[in-house]
């Protein structure tokens, strides 16, 4: 295999750049152009090193760098790995990628160091998709759940699984290989059902985490709408803890879809403030109500906002109706002013979904919009005494496929189904878990999936 290297830093000024490399030449290929007490081949394994970046052909200093040195197999990527430390400027570290380049490494492929990780068995295929979700988290506990999957949690879990369903088959071959025994298939159909009931809870298990782990993954799509005026873009700024929408007493100020991600408990939302819903002749403001029109189709969860001063308007009505089928919470805002507002009335349209009074002027009320977001989403608390849970969507698919081949393998036991035909639907649903963890994957998917990688990781 090659030997390939990539900046594994962000793009820009920073205080330090790291070029990576990795392969059977990372050492050596370094080597070549280092200036340090000794030789990068002779120092022990784990260890940094200073030195400087020297230009062959120039035979010019280019950059004093800290060198970390690790040997085969206890790396990453169980090649030999080098990673060079050095200023955090765009040109520094792009003169020394060019350098390594024109020793003979090649770029690597985006998610390339991951892939290598899988691919010489140091990790599975499920922690290495969990490598992204800890780059991408938005909150505590969804980076805690995606250090649990980069350590194997799921993982171990899958095989575990797997592993009862290979004991299950076994069992079917002894009925095949023995049919001269009476109570042969009794005992083999009876032992098959006690391994597909034990496959068949524990799965659903994983898959009752799903909602709430897609939730911490991806993040909650949550639009802000409203009347123009009522207090959605001060709601955008209050959640946010700062100055995203233009906020001013002049209706129709906000005229596009704003959007900006929040931590609320543990909760990870993207909060959408969009444009007044009212009939407008002004044509950018009625392209701005049309969007936001869209974002209630979108949205998987909805904040009305009502004006606290001013008595319910049809729009308000029409509004209550829009979302009749949707996850809403009401936020009647502006409680420092007068009530003008029918509070019977909005209750009643409510329909038992939360209504939280709210002051956004005077910070009054968000603790209780926090709390009401929190527990309509995760009732039992977001923290889950494992922290686990499954969030991946390709994940959640296969387990869903894996449970309905479960559920045939159990219709066909009880209804006396041969178990050479009940071993088809198990024999489904250990293939569809070992594509979870990547024994049983194409060479295609894996591509595909390591492309969505950034380069250098």
């Amino acid at each position: 295999m090659d030997t390939i290297a990539a900046i594994s830093t962000p793009a820009g000024e920073g205080a330090i750049g790291i070029v990576r490399l990795s392969g059977p030449q990372a050492i050596q290929l370094t080597d070549t152009i280092y200036q340090g007490k000794k030789s990068l081949r002779e120092v022990d394994s784990h260890t940094i090193v200073y030195g400087k970046i020297v230009d062959n052909d120039s035979k010019d200093h280019l950059e004093e760098v800290m060198v970390s040195v690790m040997r085969a197999p206890k790396t990453f990527t169980r090649e030999d790995v080098v990673e060079i430390n050095c200023h955090g400027g765009v040109v520094s570290i792009q003169r020394i990628l060019q350098l390594v380049l024109r020793q003979g490494a090649r770029l690597a492929e985006p998610g390339e160091f991951t892939k290598r990780a899988f691919l010489n068995g140091r990790i599975d295929l499920s922690q290495a998709e969990a490598v992204m979700d800890l780059i991408r988290a938005k909150t505590d506990q969804a980076m805690t759940s995606a250090v649990h999957q980069v350590e194997g949690r799921l993982g171990r879990q899958i095989q575990q699984l797997r592993q009862t369903i290979l004991e299950a088959l076994a069992q079917v071959e002894v009925n095949i290989d023995y049919p001269e025994y009476d109570d042969v298939e009794e005992m083999t159909q009876q032992t098959l059902r006690q391994h597909a009931d034990q496959v068949q809870a524990a799965i659903g298990e994983l898959l009752s985490t799903a909602a709430q782990g897609k939730i911490l993954r991806e993040g909650l799509k949550t639009a802000i709408i409203g009347r123009p005026n009522v207090g959605k873009s001060s709601l955008l700024n209050s959640l946010a803890q700062d100055t995203r929408a233009i906020v001013t007493d002049v209706p129709g100020t906000t005229r596009d879809v704003i959007e900006e991600y929040v931590n609320v408990r543990g909760v990870p939302l993207k909060l959408i403030d969009t444009a007044g819903i009212r009939e407008t002749e002004d044509l950018v403001e009625k392209i701005g109500v049309e969007r936001s029109r869209q974002m209630l189709k979108e949205a998987e969860l909805i904040l009305l906002v009502l004006n606290n001063n001013e008595p319910l308007s049809q729009e308000d009505e029409l509004l209550f109706e829009a979302v009749a089928d949707l996850e809403v919470i009401i936020i009647l805002n502006k409680t420092d002013l007068p009530t003008k507002t029918d509070r019977e009335k909005i209750n009643l349209l409510a329909s038992g979904r939360p209504v939280i009074t709210t002051s956004l002027l005077q910070d009054e009320g968000l603790d209780e919009l926090e709390a009401a977001i929190a527990a309509l989403f995760f009732e039992q608390g977001v923290e889950r005494a494992d922290s686990s849970y499954v969030s991946n969507t390709r994940h959640i698919a296969l387990l869903e496929q894996a449970l309905q081949s479960i559920h045939s393998a159990i219709e066909g036991i009880d209804t006396g189904m041969p178990v050479d035909i009940v071993q088809i639907d198990m024999q489904k649903a250990w293939e569809l878990l070992g594509e979870i963890t990547g024994d049983t994957v194409g060479e295609t998917l894996i591509d595909q999936l390591f492309s969505q990688f950034c380069l250098g990781k």
